[in-house]
């Protein structure tokens, strides 16, 4: 996966050392060069010096090529154009944006963009949504704190209740695909073959949502 990583931050050095360590195409790009230093030693990415809403940069550092682009600086506007640009110029698949205000947050959601606040994520929640690719988000609430994943349930749930994918305040299935039909399960349903689930996941619960799924061990 080619990534662009725009702010060489602490989450965003972080983001980016630890995508490259599990081989991938990492570039960082920051108008600082003495940011870079937070990278680690031998870091595998490359890294730019300009500002990330210019499409001259975006371009250098392969943005029609990319399959991703995090907006991880300090300031709202520069990751606001960076993002937009990314997803409505060139299309790039996935986008994830730091955005302190809230309200504006919601604004670039809308988008399509994935935006995230400082103190409801962290570098690992950046890597573990770009990197998942079983999961499916439909939407997310507030400041990313809880999403809506759809998935296809697994063969192992298959027959079994709804409440088997349930933890009480972190994992709920909301709804429920059935053979082009929709559905809002009781505590009674129980899953059928070809079911898609969809289901409402605290951000701080998606790994065990993974491990219920058996995406995880």
């Amino acid at each position: 996966m080619k990534v662009i990583i725009v702010g060489c931050g602490r989450v965003g050095a972080y983001t980016a050392a630890s995508l490259a360590r599990q081989g991938h195409d990492i570039v960082v790009v920051d108008k600082d060069p003495d940011a870079f230093r937070l990278l680690p030693h031998g870091f595998s990415g490359r890294t730019i010096v300009g500002y990330a809403f210019e499409r001259s940069v975006l371009e250098q550092a392969g943005i029609s090529e990319a399959d991703a682009l995090v907006a991880a600086t300090a300031g709202d506007n520069t990751n606001a154009v960076a993002a937009r640009i990314a997803k409505e110029v060139y299309r790039v698949p996935d986008v994830v944006s730091r955005i302190y205000d809230p309200q504006r947050a919601e604004i670039y959601r809308r988008y399509g963009i994935q935006t995230f606040a400082p103190t409801a994520w962290s570098a690992g929640r950046i890597i573990e949504f770009l990197v998942s690719g079983n999961i499916e988000r439909e939407q997310s609430y507030g400041n990313g704190e809880v999403e809506m994943i759809a998935a296809f349930v697994p063969e192992h749930l298959v027959g079994k209740p709804v409440n088997d994918l349930r933890i009480p305040g972190e994992i709920r299935v909301g709804l429920i695909v059935r053979m082009g039909r929709s559905m809002l399960p009781v505590s009674g349903t129980e899953f059928e073959k070809d079911d898609q689930v969809y289901a409402l996941v605290h951000q701080t619960a998606v790994e065990k949502f993974q491990r219920m799924m058996g995406w995880k061990t």
